[in-house]
């Protein structure tokens, strides 16, 4: 599993007028080409009045699965354009349609271009760009005369946190990212002097936001 990798968090639409063509950008987060295929059937289907639903997607670790398709237009001037979005986002398991009713004025080949960047650029935006971090779940059990000190010292490593069990004796759950759990276990036993029982659980990505993403 990768350390992280960005992708978007949710489903999101946006839509800009370009010489009186509507460009909506639809976007969501997908695991597989299944999901992606579903998500661009879907948006034809809503939007089958439209003149054009182009679209792109990016999946797999190693951005083994690209497709783009530019529905109609011509020939690399609005599958691609929104593939390369992606991609200079940097941007992993993540489908794109830009759907385009006409308004009437011709574009040109450069202008088409221009319209589906822009198109997918807000559309995923509108869903939200998040970096994906892996991380392990850790619990440690202690005594609660213990408490006091181990949540002193979470806070001060700025540890995340899920949450706390409190039974004959208080479990904490801490969430470092995967690469540090190994120390971060040996760091638990060492300030609870050994007196904490370290658990270790599954590793799971934790979304982070990402500020200021870069646009072509």
């Amino acid at each position: 599993m990768l350390s992280s990798y960005k992708t978007v968090e949710k489903n999101g639409s946006a839509e800009i007028v370009i010489r009186k063509s509507r460009f909506i950008g639809h976007a969501r987060p997908v695991e597989t080409e299944e999901e992606a295929l579903s998500f661009i059937a879907e948006i034809k289907k809503q939007h089958s009045a439209a003149t054009h639903n182009c679209s792109a997607y990016v999946i797999g670790e190693r951005d083994e699965h690209q497709k783009q398709s530019d529905d109609g237009e011509p020939s690399g001037t609005a599958g691609k354009p929104i593939l390369e979005v992606i991609k200079h986002q940097g941007l992993k398991n993540v489908a794109v349609v830009v759907t385009r009713y006409f308004g009437g004025i011709m574009l040109g080949a450069g202008g088409l271009i221009r319209a589906y960047t822009d198109g997918a650029v807000v559309g995923l935006a509108a869903a939200c760009p998040v970096k994906q971090v892996l991380h392990r779940d850790v619990y440690v059990e202690i005594d609660y005369t213990w408490l006091g000190k181990v949540e002193h010292e979470l806070r001060g490593r700025g540890t995340r946190l899920g949450e706390t069990l409190f039974a004959d004796k208080v479990t904490l759950h801490c969430q470092p990212t995967a690469s540090e759990a190994e120390v971060f276990s040996a760091w638990l036993t060492d300030i609870t002097s050994g007196q904490g029982k370290v658990t270790m659980g599954i590793e799971h990505y934790v979304a982070e936001p990402i500020e200021g993403v870069d646009t072509p």
